[in-house]
């Protein structure tokens, strides 16, 4: 999902920068050039011109997005559903796999504030389901590297797939100002072959 979220990035890019040394270049033209548009009363060609030009160019910028709006709530068979609950300050997993375990922060050299008792542990190119849902206030469940940010509210189940392509460590927290202790809620993933 990440990998579509840049090349939608990269295509609206190109067409921002498009627009814009366009409108430089007019600027400069303008500047330097004695202004021939002055006497121009009113011109049907000219109207219809800048009215259709930025129009098309939305459409350029809409439709990948749309697609990609689209492509984020696709569902697919998964091979593993990881449920993730809020709690004020620690995060509990339960999966088709193991069994409910918590997650707290754990005081470490190695990471500071990023370390917890227990990682996740899932397989790399596999389809994963992730729920995240919280049991007393509102949090976010977000893995910046992947692109993931969802909230989790108490009643309410929000889901996320993925397939994580090679194995890694994968750090993530919090995001969502859920008390004293917000910035104290660290997730971990590690992906395995």
């Amino acid at each position: 999902m990440m990998e579509h979220l840049i090349m939608f990035h990269d295509h609206s890019m190109i067409i921002i920068l498009f627009i814009s040394c366009l409108m430089l270049m007019s600027i400069i033209l303008n500047f330097y050039k004695k202004p021939f548009t002055k006497f121009i009363m009113e011109s049907q060609n000219m109207e219809l011109l800048w009215t259709m030009t930025p129009s098309i160019m939305l459409m350029f910028i809409a439709s990948p997005s749309m697609k990609l709006l689209y492509m984020t709530e696709d569902s697919f068979s998964p091979s593993i559903s990881i449920k993730s609950t809020g709690f004020q300050w620690y995060w509990s997993y339960e999966s088709n796999m193991f069994n409910e375990t918590e997650s707290f922060l754990e005081n470490s050299n190695f990471m500071r504030l990023l370390d917890t008792n227990y990682n996740i542990m899932i397989p790399s190119m596999m389809p994963i389901r992730l729920i995240a849902t919280s049991a007393d206030v509102i949090h976010s469940w977000t893995i910046p590297s992947l692109g993931i940010k969802a909230d989790a509210m108490p009643g309410r189940l929000n889901q996320m797939n993925l397939i994580i392509n090679h194995p890694t460590m994968l750090i993530g927290q919090c995001s969502e100002i859920c008390g004293s202790n917000h910035s104290f809620m660290p997730i971990n993933i590690k992906v395995t072959n």
